[in-house]
């Protein structure tokens, strides 16, 4: 069973599938083991009530929803921060993986 569940949200949980992969890969290399999955911002409110992530991230695609979002995870206790759009651009997997991590006090 994963230690940590990190959710990423974007317009339709697509675009950030490859991110997804790459922050598998680094949380495997650094011998963690974290469900790492990604949805669309339409369903952050379901998948916080189903999953239970232990922090979410929001794309920066969409960090113009930051308010709203929020507003569903602070009623969840779940931290949420937008993601860096460098790291987000160059899907640098192990950056966001650190974000990640700083949110959730790892």
């Amino acid at each position: 069973m994963a230690t940590k569940t990190i959710m990423l949200a974007c317009a339709a949980g697509m675009s950030t599938s490859l991110l997804v992969a790459n922050m598998q890969k680094a949380a495997a290399a650094q011998g963690k083991d974290y469900d790492i999955f990604a949805t669309s911002t339409s369903d952050v409110d379901a998948k916080l009530k189903e999953k239970h992530p232990d922090v979410v991230m929001l794309g920066p695609q969409v960090a113009y929803m930051k308010n709203e979002v929020k507003g569903h995870t602070d009623a969840a206790g779940v931290p949420m921060d937008v993601i860096n759009m460098m790291d987000y651009g160059m899907m640098k997997g192990d950056n966001v993986l650190k974000s990640a991590e700083t949110l959730m006090g790892v």
